[in-house]
């Protein structure tokens, strides 16, 4: 197979992941989680949004989060920006990278964010050209690229209508979502050989959600077709309101279990990251769903046990 040597990965955990559980965590909580996954060797991270707080109050402390982190040099922080407001607080958090959104159904975008397509596309030319102005990167998150909720399969022309559209108010970096998990390999497949001509690979990311089981897959179509930016949530937090009861986002840790064994770098500890996925549980106080971590948690707890059962033999 032709595959990348390195791959880059943008940890959503923090934003994506978190706004969707119902347990509030702390702010200094979320700092500790955020600083454990850049122990890990993790350098993009997702760290918040400037949502409202009346529709997200997980993300309602945006601002005192990203103020009072402490990251290594290096480290690239972004946190979703909605709008102008949204966007003032990012300027004024310190950011150098704020990521947007919007869907490629019109459907989705008037359930998701009340606007039609174009108003989406209009507020993020703007957001966009501020930006720029600013010096900020701009990231954009494009949703349901794949399968729809409300409309089945997403037409591709519309997709490739989009990314045009995207690109040329000058998103740096253009995250190609399957929202609820609907994807196969030769979806991925077709739709990145349909982009191929309108948009440098180099500023394509994937990001899948494992709802059918066919997150990693999704990301070795991917690969094969000369992607190398994956979003990931440690230990797979996060999920869709459309798809009740299903699995999250890609879990990190199996991923870069996978990357790591195929010989590609990603620059990342696997013991350390799973340091952080166990964190993370205990701060929302439930199992995640990610398969590498839960496979090395029992791992440790069954050699602790074995431990301190030859201590106990030995006394």
């Amino acid at each position: 197979m032709n595959l990348p040597t390195e791959v880059s990965i943008v940890e959503v955990g923090p934003r994506d992941g978190l706004q969707n559980e119902s347990v509030m965590v702390a702010t200094p909580d979320k700092r500790r989680l955020i600083e454990a996954l850049a122990g890990a060797g993790l350098q993009r991270i997702e760290v918040g949004s400037f949502v409202s707080p009346k529709w997200i109050p997980q993300m309602a402390d945006g601002l005192e989060l990203i103020q009072s982190l402490n990251l290594p040099a290096g480290i690239r922080t972004s946190a979703l920006v909605p709008n102008d407001k949204g966007y003032e607080s990012a300027l004024q958090s310190g950011l150098k990278e704020i990521a947007l959104f919007m869907s490629a159904t019109e459907s989705h975008n008037k359930k998701n964010i009340n606007k039609t397509t174009q108003e989406a596309i209009d507020t993020l030319a703007g957001l966009a050209k501020r930006a720029r102005e600013d010096g900020l990167k701009v990231r954009c998150y494009l949703s349901v690229v794949f399968v729809c909720p409300y409309e089945g399969k997403t037409d591709a022309r519309k997709v490739e209508e989009l990314v045009k559209q995207l690109v040329s108010i000058g998103i740096d970096e253009l995250s190609l979502g399957d929202t609820i998990g609907g994807a196969t390999p030769q979806d991925v497949w077709n739709i990145l050989e349909r982009l191929e001509k309108d948009v440098p690979k180099n500023k394509l990311a994937l990001h899948f959600h494992d709802t059918r089981g066919t997150a990693l897959a999704n990301v070795l179509a991917g690969l094969q077709a000369g992607i190398t930016i994956f979003d990931s949530s440690i230990g797979g937090m996060g999920g869709c309101p459309y798809a009740p009861g299903a699995a999250g986002n890609l879990a990190t840790e199996d991923l870069v279990y996978m990357l790591e064994g195929m010989g590609i770098k990603t620059g990342v500890n696997l013991e350390k990251l799973v340091d952080a996925g166990q964190l993370a549980q205990e701060l929302v106080k439930h199992n995640l769903a990610g398969r590498y971590l839960q496979a090395c948690l029992a791992s440790r707890a069954k050699l602790s046990k074995e431990k301190a059962a030859n201590l106990e033999a030995c006394k």
